[in-house]
């Protein structure tokens, strides 16, 4: 059985963030998924995007397919992950899936849409893809963190269910 965690949310919901802050203090390996995709393929993701939005999906399955040849490590996806149920069902055979459920008012607060490809249209854009996304993310989650609460803790919420989490696989395999 796989034990990889894996974070799922909305661009600027912290994936990366808390993401590589749990991996250091778990010490485990981290992945951001798009940085990943981006070093395999030599392009940003936005240069990936001209080629259209379904080129970049492609690659992300595949991208979802290699990370889970991984055990014991830490993952942050892109936020359309969940648009492909084939990213889902990989992902989830690989390991926990956790929504970081960040409110949306708190993500317009921040969030740099400059360099994220469908974000780039402005915050109504982002409000958009909360509304589209936002049901996805809590069907396919096996656990949920809301992050509207200070970084330490989020950390500590997530920690404590990841804790769970093996908790449930030692339990099961007895």
């Amino acid at each position: 059985m796989k034990n990889n965690i894996i974070i799922i949310g909305m661009p600027g919901s912290g994936k990366t963030t808390f993401g590589k802050i749990l991996a250091e203090e778990l010490n485990i390996k981290f992945f951001d998924m798009d940085e990943y995709i981006q070093e395999k393929t030599g392009k940003t993701t936005m240069q990936l995007f001209e080629n259209g939005e379904e080129y970049f999906r492609d690659i992300e399955t595949e991208t979802c397919k290699e990370l889970m040849g991984y055990n014991d490590i830490l993952i942050s996806t892109g936020g359309g992950v969940i648009k492909r149920k084939i990213n889902i069902d990989i992902l989830k055979n690989g390991g926990t899936i956790i929504f970081l459920d960040r409110p949306v008012d708190k993500i317009l607060e921040d969030v740099d849409v400059s360099y994220r490809p469908l974000l780039k249209d402005g915050k109504e854009k982002v409000i958009r893809l909360y509304e589209e996304r936002y049901a996805l993310y809590n069907e396919y989650a096996d656990k949920i963190v809301i992050n509207d609460k200070n970084k330490k803790t989020v950390i500590e919420e997530i920690k404590k269910l990841i804790e769970e989490v093996k908790n449930d696989k030692m339990c099961s395999e007895i």
